[in-house]
This record gives C-alpha cells, sequence and structure tokens, in this order.
C-alpha cells in the first residue's frame, strides 16, 4: 500500500514539475524575437530616397547590442556609425506616418562617426545624435522601437 501511494505521488509530482517550472519564471520579452522585430522594422521604414547616390545601405542592431548605420555612396565614400545600445538616451520622431527622422540621442559623445575614401578627408569622430530617415512609420511603431531600445539598453551581455 505504502509503495502504491509512493508510485502516484511520483506520477502526479513527474507530471505536475514541468509546469511549475514553466510558470515559475518571469516573462520578459525575448531578446532575439525583439533584435529580429527590431530590424524588420528597421529594414522595412528606412527611406534612402533622399539621398540620390547612394549606393547600398546597411541598418541594423547586432547581438551585442549595437546599433549600426553604413551607408555607400556610388563614388565610393562610406558614412559609418555605430551606437553602443547601453549608452542609448532617447529616441525622438519629427515628420507624419508617411515620411519623418528618428533622431536617437546619447548622453554623451557615444556615437561613432567614421567616414572613408572622401574627397575632403577620412573623418573619425563621435556625437551625441544620430539622425534616421524613414518612411512609412505609425506611432506605434515608433514607441515600440523606442522601448526595445531601452530594454537592449539593460542588457548585459
Amino acid at each position: 500500500m505504502v509503495n502504491s501511494v509512493l508510485q502516484k505521488t511520483f506520477k502526479l509530482s513527474f507530471l505536475l514539475l514541468p509546469g511549475l517550472l514553466l510558470y515559475s519564471f518571469k516573462t520578459d520579452p525575448d531578446a532575439q524575437q525583439l533584435l529580429s522585430w527590431s530590424n524588420r522594422l528597421l529594414t522595412r521604414v528606412y527611406d534612402p530616397s533622399n539621398e540620390v547616390k547612394l549606393k547600398k545601405w546597411e541598418l541594423n542592431l547586432t547581438d551585442g547590442y549595437f546599433l549600426r548605420l553604413r551607408k555607400t555612396y556610388q563614388n565610393g565614400k562610406q558614412e559609418y556609425y555605430s551606437c553602443q545600445l547601453h549608452a542609448f538616451n532617447d529616441l525622438d520622431y519629427i515628420g507624419t506616418t508617411a515620411s519623418g527622422l528618428i533622431r536617437i540621442t546619447t548622453k554623451a559623445d557615444d556615437i561613432i562617426v567614421q567616414t572613408y575614401n572622401d574627397r575632403k578627408g577620412d573623418v573619425d569622430s563621435m556625437a551625441t545624435s544620430l539622425t534616421i530617415p524613414v518612411k512609412n512609420m505609425e506611432p506605434e511603431q515608433v514607441d515600440s522601437l523606442r522601448n526595445a531600445l531601452l530594454y537592449f539598453k539593460t542588457q548585459r551581455l
């Protein structure tokens, strides 16, 4: 009889344990899903149309929580911007849902600005803001992107 009760208790605990483990953890947003969503959004809304001599561009958030923008022009000139999101201060939006500018700011000169193959000479400097032209961006998307960047600011590798 004791053996029967022990077997039932063991079976019951075996069935309940996975459920308890699943529900006992705090449900934070999954960082990888948030990175993926942020990258898809940035790729979709980036507006290169104001720069007619732009050959290609790359705008992404990395797994190391860096925001990177690289522009390559037809004449070979490259502009590179990079910011570690731990230095992120705020995101502002200026414009309409059809077109506008995202302005990302940091507390200090934490945005790396570099140019290569520039006729005026290569530049290597720091800035406190980065302006990104965008199109077709809803207010909810701006808020969600800002919240995602704030989330990444608090994450540690």
